[in-house]
């Protein structure tokens, strides 16, 4: 009557699974060939207690513990426990259990112990693009980045080991075991290319050391033509081997006396990829958005001679909101010019003609107001007031970068449709799957949406952010030998925090854009100050002069010119005019903000410099003194 069942309940009691973990996939760079993620082969040792003599159950706990350096009681237990089978220890060296085969043997042991061959996750280059890439847990289950988003892909299908026992986990008749193979995963060909990771990692930790930002740094590198991230990279970063280890100085000297709470906390922190987690205002570098708005609606154009009036401020429903150097207004300006000095009134004006409405619609084009879609866990999205709330003021304020916050990779990915002709592209970390059974590649298809803006509309962009580079806020980022394009930006990182996001995002060669680069610093607190382009467009600079031989961009584009570099002179603690004079010498421009209309040049004197003084920069380029 109950025979089914029954003979269900006999099969698993007297059937005895060891589980084979599969060999979890390689994860490539988009060469192909540099491994940036492995499983190396291991071995697993279990027991069947039910198979160990009795008189030989201490010594086996005494050999387990010692080779394995466990604690002796712990392993006693499971070797005298009434159980079928228990794991004594994972993911262990062959070298150890060829130790313990050897011993075996010695001591006539011949069953009862299990030695089943096992994988481990290695990362070959440790701290290299750790928040991307991720970890897996003792189980070889992805827990962050790649890992766990391809989770599935990597992971392979367990295969087993079955023979049937007893009760005690005795053997019954003599079938044998019966084997089935563990399913390898398969592998995956990333975006990321190790050598422009390399070098993004490096600038990006010698400007958060340099510029002492408190709260760290991302970059992110993204082909515009096909959303390729060919870099993103946080700092501080950690070691993929040891995730769960302390990953400062600071934090290794407490670790011990810390509580757990906290430590869960430091080690997240971490782990987080702020280039696609965290939040923040854009500050100027969102002006390209207006811009772009404002010349596709045919409100304006690129060299229409005075066509704005800065006055130091604009009055917006009885708010007067000030232009950064409200105290000398840039005056009579082109839009070019505007973009050139961050004019924050041209920008506010654009924003009024183009209205709530079609300001929106270009967030929504433009994938503002939406994830990306990504494919890395834990994207958020961005903070734009609803449509129906948003005042004159409000209005003012978003058309300059300010009071919504973004993501980094949004920005990024809007940038890249301005950059690539005026189409939108998804960005992408995976590009290849490679089937670990027959070889057989699958692409990941590159994904593009509709029109955002038009070919025109990109071109006149593009064009104004080369001028920025090379005759406005940008000029630390220039290169000898390239056109590159860019903005500069600088918000506060919440309201009255104290606290500063600076950035640059940068697009080259301008003539056929291969790379869209973003470096966003967080809370610099240095002698450098916290302004995007004294702190954020040198870094911008650093990067393309390495990456942009490397991707082979042909030098000297029609129009590109070749720069002098000089070296900062040190004007602290000189008069604001012997300072004009020492900066003007050298090819420099010397730019300062102060409280004061009228300034007495020959008794005001300089307290900081950005650069400081020695830092190699183009001839032509800005130094902003306070």
């Amino acid at each position: 009557m109950d025979g089914s069942r029954l003979k269900e309940l006999a099969y698993m009691q007297q059937t005895l699974d060891r589980s084979i973990n599969p060999k979890r996939g390689t994860i490539y760079d988009t060469t192909g060939k540099n491994v940036l993620a492995i499983s190396s082969t291991v071995e697993t040792v279990t027991v069947n207690p039910g198979n160990i003599a009795k008189e030989d159950k201490e010594k086996v706990a005494k050999k387990l513990s010692e080779l394995f350096e466990l604690d002796y009681e712990t392993v006693l237990k499971k070797v005298t426990k009434r159980s079928s089978i228990e794991t004594i220890v994972k993911q262990v060296e062959k070298e150890k259990t060829d130790e313990l085969r050897m011993w075996m043997e010695e001591n006539g042991i011949l069953t009862g112990i299990n030695i089943d061959e096992d994988t481990k996750r290695y990362y070959p280059n440790s701290t290299l693009a750790s928040q991307i890439i991720g970890f897996c847990g003792s189980d070889n289950q992805g827990l962050d980045g790649i890992e766990a988003k391809y989770d599935d892909e990597l992971k392979g299908e367990k295969g087993s080991i079955q023979r049937h026992t007893d009760a005690k986990g005795g053997e019954i008749g003599d079938e044998g075991e019966n084997y089935v193979p563990a399913v390898d995963g398969n592998d995956l060909v990333l975006t990321i290319d190790l050598n422009i990771q390399s070098i993004v990692e490096k600038y990006l930790e010698e400007a958060c050391i340099d510029n002492e930002c408190t709260d760290g740094g991302n970059v992110i590198v993204m082909n515009p033509q096909n959303g390729d991230i060919l870099a993103m990279a946080t700092y501080p970063s950690y070691n993929l081997n040891e995730p769960f280890e302390p990953y400062t100085d600071e934090l290794k000297q407490n670790w011990d006396s810390m509580q757990q709470q906290d430590k869960t906390t430091a080690l997240q922190a971490v782990w987080r990829n702020k280039a696609i987690a965290d939040t923040y205002e854009p500050g100027s570098v969102f002006k390209l958005i207006t811009a772009s708005a404002a010349l596709e609606e045919g409100i304006t154009d690129t060299d229409n001679e005075g066509e704005f009036s800065c006055t130091g401020g604009i009055e917006v429903a009885g708010v007067r909101i000030k232009c950064w150097r409200y105290y000398r207004p840039h005056g009579s300006e082109s839009l070019r010019q505007a973009l050139m000095n961050s004019c924050n009134p041209v920008f506010i004006g654009l924003g009024q003609k183009l209205g709530v409405d079609t300001y929106y619609s270009y967030l929504e084009k433009f994938k503002l107001l939406e994830i990306t879609g990504i494919d890395l866990p834990g994207e958020a999205g961005s903070i734009f007031l609803a449509k129906d709330k948003v005042g004159p003021v409000e209005l003012a304020t978003i058309s300059f970068g300010q009071r919504f916050e973004i993501t980094p990779i949004q920005l990024v990915t809007a940038v890249s449709a301005i950059a690539n002709g005026g189409t939108s592209v998804k960005p992408r970390v995976v590009k290849q799957i490679i089937n670990s059974e027959t070889n057989e590649i699958t692409d990941v298809p590159v994904e593009k949406d509709e029109t955002v803006i038009s070919k025109e509309t990109s071109e006149k962009v593009l064009s104004m952010m080369e001028s920025v580079v090379s005759e406005g806020t940008g000029k630390n980022a220039k290169v000898v030998g390239y056109r590159i394009g860019g903005k500069t930006g600088t918000s506060e990182d919440g309201v009255n925090t104290n606290k500063y996001v600076t950035s640059f995002l940068g697009v080259a060669p301008i003539d056929n854009p291969q790379a869209v680069v973003l470096v966003t610093l967080y809370n610099p607190t240095g002698e450098g100050g916290h302004q995007g382009g004294g702190v954020a467009a040198p870094v911008g600079g650093q990067i393309f002069s390495e990456i942009l031989p490397y991707l082979e961009v042909n030098q000297i584009g029609e129009g590109a010119e070749i720069l002098e570099e000089v070296q900062t002179p040190d004007v602290l603690g000189k008069s604001l005019e012997e300072a004009e004079n020492i900066l003007k010498e050298n090819g420099l421009e010397a730019v300062y903000e102060t409280d004061s209309e009228e300034i007495d040049k020959k008794n005001t004197y300089i307290k900081e410099q950005t650069p400081k003084a020695g830092i190699t920069v183009n001839k032509g380029s800005k130094i902003y003194l306070k």
